[in-house]
């Protein structure tokens, strides 16, 4: 009897040690598809702060929470099963979907540099005219704000489910469905709050700084000032490397996609075609292998990647000026959240989110992805 319990016992420590690893992997394969999407989480993360233009400081948290429960919902319950479908099933096409989430991140950057050169800035016309008397945003164009951040953050969630699912099929071909599926469910989950937590830690780092402002202690006060200060030139920061972020990322899918579909085991392998497309990412990693042996080291690694990263974000900005060209011309165009606000561009000249106001009341004295291997 007792030998049996110890049996038991062993069995059970053996299935324990066996889920232990399972959570390591799982925990390991989302830690690296993360990464991967690293590029579209910070243009995720730099375009959500720009919905709460106009709302009152009492609502910015919950219209937060709303966008957050629906990126999960678009993660977990549409793009999660569609995208674990289409890993099992049909790998080869997830090169051809991440071409055209690329090239929608391409026009996105190329938008938005346009809008600078230009100085065409959005203008919140629909949201001004359904402001109440107060100022704010009435209850109807906040439930309309919420659903278009929810269909933006579709497209984003989107790309960064198939870049992570990616990289689970490349790190592992193995890997059974219900793995994939896991890990793309953790990686949701970890993104979105991510994302949103970090959203909601930008958009309340001014109210936090007026609160210590009106502290007796001195040095709370200058605390307080220093963080209402720093909203502008924050969210004026994230907004340049989500462009750049933007450009880089949607260059470098485009580039290394072509080259798989090109490569050896794409849908166009050994074609004309495919070596055509395969051609400019295979000079780009060879000029920065080129790099790396002539300077060696750490350093020549470093330089390397920077090689790679500026020729990726030029290619990102010639096909995202293209886009948006042939858009223009059709009488189309706009980035995502164009017609919410002010738009994360311009809070260098004169608040963000509807902070402003608040600020000048209460505190008018305050100042490389590995490369692919054909």
């Amino acid at each position: 009897m007792a030998g049996g319990l110890f049996a038991l016992l062993d069995d059970v420590a053996a299935l324990a040690r066996i889920a232990a690893a399972s959570v390591d992997d799982v925990g390991a394969a989302a830690g690296r598809a993360s990464m991967k999407a690293a590029g579209v989480v910070v243009d995720d993360t730099a375009v959500t702060p720009q919905y709460l233009h106009g709302s009152p400081a009492k609502r910015e948290l919950p219209i937060i929470k709303k966008i957050a429960i629906g990126s999960l919902r678009n993660k977990l319950l549409f793009i999660l099963p569609a995208a674990v479908l289409l890993g099992q099933f049909l790998p080869q096409l997830l090169p051809v979907i991440l071409i055209f989430g690329g090239g929608f991140l391409a026009y996105e950057g190329a938008h938005k540099v346009w809008e600078k050169v230009s100085g065409h800035e959005p203008v919140a016309e629909e949201a001004e005219e359904e402001l109440t008397s107060a100022g704010e945003l009435s209850p109807e164009h906040e439930a309309k704000t919420v659903a278009g951040a929810i269909r933006t953050d579709f497209i984003l969630s989107a790309e960064i489910m198939v870049i992570a699912l990616k990289e689970v099929v490349t790190s592992d071909p193995d890997a059974t469905i219900w793995m994939r599926a896991i890990v793309l469910a953790a990686v949701a989950v970890l993104i979105t709050v991510l994302v949103y937590g970090v959203v909601a830690l930008i958009v309340k780092m001014d109210d936090v700084g007026l609160h210590l402002a009106e502290k007796p202690s001195k040095g709370a006060q200058r605390v307080g000032l220093a963080l209402v200060s720093a909203m502008p030139r924050l969210l004026t920061a994230i907004s340049l490397i989500g462009t750049l972020a933007m450009l880089w990322v949607g260059g470098h899918i485009l580039l290394v996609s072509l080259y798989e579909i090109g490569g050896d085991g794409g849908l166009l392998d050994g074609t004309a075609f495919g070596d055509v497309l395969y051609a400019p990412y295979d000079a780009i990693h060879h000029w920065e292998d080129a790099v790396h042996d002539a300077v060696g080291g750490t350093l020549g690694a470093l330089l390397g990647w920077v090689v790679n990263t500026l020729l990726s974000g030029v290619v990102g900005l010639v096909v995202g000026g293209l886009v948006l060209a042939v858009l223009h011309a059709f009488g189309i165009g706009g980035g995502h959240g164009s017609g919410h606000g002010s738009g994360h561009d311009s809070h260098d000249e004169g608040g963000v989110d509807g902070h402003d106001a608040r600020h000048d009341e209460a505190a008018p004295g305050g100042t490389a992805e590995d490369s692919p291997n054909r």
